[in-house]
């Protein structure tokens, strides 16, 4: 935790999830709240959610489910070596092992042989799936 920041007890969710690094901008941190990649205690939150000291927030960061638990809040963005001393990371390490399987084959999939250009119709597709597969609506 930030040395100026001791007096602040809550925070918006998008605000901490940029600050933290989670996020590269919090427009993306937006975005992912309104995608429910972002869940606090297990419910879907919206961008101005407020994150307290001990809650467990799972994200979304491309093919990880990443849970992490709130063990500070910031104002502003620090950084890494700050910010990782603001949660504590939950995720098994099962669950980074797929990820890495998952993007190391859609590279395969999607990537083929160099120089080809932009990726065809169904390459687009296949990695669509991919990065928003929990976004599928049920017909």
């Amino acid at each position: 935790m930030h040395p100026k920041d001791k007096e602040i007890s809550k925070l918006r969710i998008d605000r901490w999830l940029w600050a933290t690094r989670f996020y590269k901008t919090r427009n993306l941190a937006t975005e992912a709240c309104k995608r429910n990649w972002v869940k606090i205690n297990k419910q879907p939150a919206k961008a101005s959610k407020e994150v307290t000291i001990d809650d467990v927030v799972s994200l979304k960061v491309g093919p990880l489910e990443k849970i992490v638990r709130v063990d500070g809040i910031v104002k502003s963005r620090v950084s890494a070596s700050l910010a990782q001393m603001n949660f504590t990371d939950l995720t098994p390490p099962e669950v980074y092992e797929e990820a890495k399987a998952q993007r190391v084959r859609l590279a395969g999939r999607i990537i083929g042989k160099k120089g080809l250009g932009r990726p065809t119709k169904k390459q687009r597709r296949d990695l669509d799936d991919f990065l928003y597969a929990n976004e599928r609506k049920e017909d």
